[in-house]
């Protein structure tokens, strides 16, 4: 069976902010949807909960801030915690993502963007949440071509 149809959202949780990012129903196209500043486990959950509810999605997918080696990190195991806390608040899958370089991925891509350093930090990890999100549904293309 397929990817099933609905709106996924991607999350960069970054350790002052998280950057929010989300398909379209067909999960072809991902666009920045926001950035907020941590406020605590139980609101960033709760936040994160409405968005799904708001646009009906049908999984969540989170980055996770794995050493290069493979290892996990301490951010890991924050990372880990919170996707748990998520679970239990909404009733759809919610995925851990490797995102090895995507922070420094989303750097280059508003280089390129002519984008100045210093005009980045609303947007730079919604753009690193966009790049998590693109690598989980190009992954689950491929494993659904494969299968099929």
């Amino acid at each position: 069976m397929g990817p099933q149809p609905g709106r996924v959202l991607g999350i960069d949780h970054g350790q002052r902010r998280i950057g929010v990012a989300l398909s379209d129903e067909l999960g072809l196209t991902v666009q920045p949807l926001l950035t907020f500043e941590h406020t605590s486990l139980r609101q960033d959950v709760r936040s994160l909960a409405r968005l799904c509810r708001r646009y009906t999605c049908s999984d969540v997918v989170i980055g996770w801030p794995i050493h290069m080696s493979g290892d996990r990190s301490t951010r890991a195991n924050e990372v880990e915690q919170f996707a748990q806390a998520l679970r239990a608040q909404i009733a759809i899958p919610v995925h851990l993502w490797d995102e090895r370089l995507s922070t420094a991925e989303a750097h280059r891509h508003l280089d390129a963007a002519g984008r100045r350093p210093r005009d980045r930090k609303d947007v730079i990890d919604q753009v690193a949440a966009m790049l998590i999100l693109e690598s989980w549904l190009d992954a689950r293309r491929a494993t659904a071509r494969d299968a099929g």
